[in-house]
């Protein structure tokens, strides 16, 4: 599912990674302590440009001070993007000193003198990424894309002056050697042991030698994902499908018409018709498209993209990606990349993440099967002669839905109607599982004017967070969905949360209602509990804040959050006719809850072939990389390998416009079926205690969902749950058993 970004926090400079999140992360203002992470870990000698930089800055740059607005909300409506680089190289000129500061004193080391100032160095730079980075997604343009290009090798070099600081990491390690006899509290003592494991990750404990080389990957990574990065946005930008008449269009509705029709004119394509990309390999619309040719070519172009030639192609960048993180990873001691990453993970182990992804990958395919039968059969009974194709499946997947349940996603969009969905559906489950309210503000800036914020009142009247609803999609957006950061929670610095949630629905045509579809429902209830796990977390230390968990935990929560989209009570709140008023049908309802292990073959199977070959390629050592010219041929024999290679069935995300591996989920994209297990789990708790209650969910938010990265991630689960993990939810939940 296209969801959220968030990435785990590196317990050294929380501000390292801010959001490159793609489609699904998980996005907190995210970081993370993989030393590749992502293409916004950037920096530079900053100390030789001081001089400029101060004069260029005093008085007019909002990232020298903190915001003066509500919880330090960014004042987005003084923000130009001339700010971002003089921001940028003084905040790591002021965090370098800070950081000599911390080194050069005289005192033997101890949590306060060292890990403390630590945690609260580098605030300029905190600030301006939170914000670029944020924006770099949310709402970029061609100044922006060039201030990364320049900024990423900076800040990555930035990053390395300090995590392979000899002098800095020996008072880490004295710290670390000692810490059984420091007299401790849990969160502290965590801190101590997770900052000294970032260090060594990072490199700390190699020869000056070994550094010069990391140093070196590192800076030609970062400059290589974020091309990688840049060019996925471009080519789908770049790869929309023209249509010349209207007749090619039927099936789609007037508004969504209209809409191709306005998308042409905007693009000086007058009389024509324009259907944009979205960043899946499948593209929503074909479930309605009649013309089958242009179906067919819809598809084409969507798989081609970053592996078609010209200046948008990525098989080179991300050969080379690979073969460089594979080198770094033997440095540091590891067989191979995916070795590196899930080290630190839950999962650990490259044995446990194939032995999950080999097993639910035969009855995913069978499941599949079984459905392409059915839809075959479909094709058939119509009088078509034509074999079932990829460019089919959800054309035909929503005849048999409507014929198999009497429903079809046009019935169900006038009761979704997006404002009714927020907050009679998202907010008002928020308010009865855990007792906190909101109000809409409208005195706080924002970067675009569909964006919202909120003020979210905790269940005893006192102030929880700011919550930024940003719901559509636009050229200067990123594709998918996901939860960002820009004030992260922490004792520490006295800060509450300021997180907001990022989709990409259609913006209908003015004066229309947005409606949604079901799938765009359950992403936004999705969103909302990484949002949670944001506005709820209670920690001291800001690199433990929100969602600084492990990549194969942080998708749990928000999964667990999903349930409420389709609990009776809250549908039946929400789903309202948006001219009526009138509920949904009782017995379309009904439908809709059967439906819901319906196509589950399919949608398992295409997200399996995903996390299948993010692992082949980076479980291999450099040397057995694939070259530019490999990689297509790479992937497919990946996907036949692991018998996951169905012509109708392909990869929710092909290589070269994976986002995700460049965004955090490198070795990482099994998260979600990894995570899903723990949801599941945690559904049926729920049923089995009374479903939703203000008691159980605080049970949820006291145990898991205020934690962050303060406590171990499975122990928060056997916390919770008061018991292991346990697949069957699971195996049950997709049709598996």
């Amino acid at each position: 599912m296209n969801r959220n970004c968030n990435r785990p926090a590196a317990t050294i400079v929380a501000f390292f990674l801010m959001t490159a999140c793609t489609d699904e992360q998980v996005e907190d203002s995210m970081t993370e302590s993989e030393a590749d992470s992502s293409p916004n870990v950037t920096g530079t000698d900053a100390t030789t440009e001081m001089g400029d930089t101060s004069e260029t800055m005093s008085g007019e740059n909002p990232f020298l001070v903190e915001s003066p607005l509500y919880l330090q909300y960014p004042p987005f409506d003084r923000i130009d993007d001339s700010h971002y680089l003089p921001a940028f190289e003084t905040g790591m000129a002021e965090h370098l000193a800070e950081i000599d500061a911390i080194v050069n004193q005289d005192e033997a080391p101890t949590v306060e003198n060292t890990l403390v100032p630590m945690e609260l160095s580098g605030q300029i730079l905190n600030r301006v990424s939170r914000v670029f980075f944020g924006l770099m997604s949310a709402h970029t343009n061609d100044e922006m894309q060039a201030i990364e290009v320049e900024i990423a090798p900076q800040l990555s070099e930035h990053r390395d002056r300090i995590l392979l600081n000899g002098a800095l990491f020996d008072r880490v390690k004295t710290l670390y050697d000692n810490r059984e006899g420091l007299g401790l509290d849990p969160e502290s003592l965590r801190l101590v042991e997770e900052t000294h494991r970032d260090f060594v990750r990072a490199g700390a404990e190699l020869s000056e030698e070994q550094k010069v080389r990391l140093r070196a990957i590192n800076t030609e990574l970062a400059e290589l994902e974020t091309e990688f990065s840049q060019n996925v946005l471009n080519e789908v930008n770049a790869m929309y499908t023209v249509v010349d008449t209207r007749e090619e269009l039927a099936g789609l509705t007037e508004a969504q018409i209209e809409g191709a029709a306005d998308e042409a004119e905007s693009r000086d394509l007058p009389g024509q018709y324009v259907i944009p990309m979205v960043n899946t390999t499948q593209q929503p619309l074909m479930a309605a498209l009649e013309n089958r040719d242009l179906r067919e070519r819809m598809l084409a172009a969507s798989m081609s993209r970053g592996n078609r030639g010209g200046d948008y192609d990525n098989r080179e960048v991300l050969s080379l990606t690979a073969t460089l993180r594979a080198e770094r990873a033997a440095l540091l001691g590891y067989e191979s990349h995916a070795d590196y990453i899930l080290d630190n993970q839950t999962a650990k182990t490259v044995a446990a993440v194939n032995e999950r992804l080999a097993s639910l990958t035969p009855p995913s395919v069978a499941n599949a099967e079984r459905e392409a039968a059915d839809l075959q059969a479909m094709i058939e009974a119509e009088g078509g002669d034509f074999e079932l194709a990829a460019w089919d499946w959800d054309f035909y997947t929503d005849k048999v839905r409507r014929e198999r349940f009497q429903f079809d996603a046009s019935q169900l969009k006038p009761y979704l109607e997006m404002n009714s969905v927020l907050e009679n559906g998202v907010f008002y489950a928020a308010t009865q599982i855990f007792g906190i309210t909101f109000q809409e503000r409208f005195d706080l800036p924002v970067y675009q004017e569909d964006v919202r914020v909120f003020e979210v009142f905790d269940h005893d009247g006192s102030t929880l967070s700011l919550f930024i609803f940003d719901p559509y999609a636009r050229e200067s957006k990123r594709g998918g969905a996901w939860m960002n950061a820009y004030v992260s929670q922490s004792h520490l610095e006295n800060k509450l949360p300021v997180v907001a949630n990022h989709l990409n629905i259609p913006e209908p045509p003015e004066g229309e209602p947005t409606l949604m579809t079901f799938y765009e429902v359950i992403t936004t209830f999705h969103e909302f509990g990484h949002a949670l796990h944001g506005m709820f977390s209670n920690v001291t230390y800001p690199s433990f804040a929100g969602t600084s968990v492990p990549r194969d935990f942080v998708e749990y929560p928000s999964q667990v959050n999903e349930m409420w989209a389709t609990w009776p009570e809250v549908l039946a709140n929400y789903a309202l006719h948006y001219e009526t008023g009138e509920p949904m049908p009782q017995d379309l309802l009904d439908r809709v809850l059967a439906a819901e292990q319906f196509n589950q073959g399919y949608a398992t199977t295409e997200y399996l072939a995903a996390s299948i070959t993010d692992q082949a390629l980076h479980q291999l050592p450099a040397d057995q990389v694939p070259s530019a010219d490999e990689l297509m041929q790479f992937e497919a024999d990946a996907l036949a390998t692991a018998g996951a290679d169905l012509a109708t069935v392909p990869p929710r995300y092909r290589l070269t416009y994976f986002s995700h591996i460049m965004g955090g989920y490198s070795a990482g994209y099994y998260s979600y079926i990894w995570s899903e297990v723990l949801d599941a789990d945690s559904v049926e708790w729920f049923k089995e205690n009374g479903g939703m209650t203000r008691e159980n969910g605080q049970h949820f938010r006291d145990t898991l969902l205020s934690r962050g990265g303060a406590e171990e991630a499975l122990s928060q689960f056997r916390n919770f749950a008061g018991r292991e993990p346990n697949v069957e939810p699971l195996l049950e939940r997709r049709g598996l058993n």
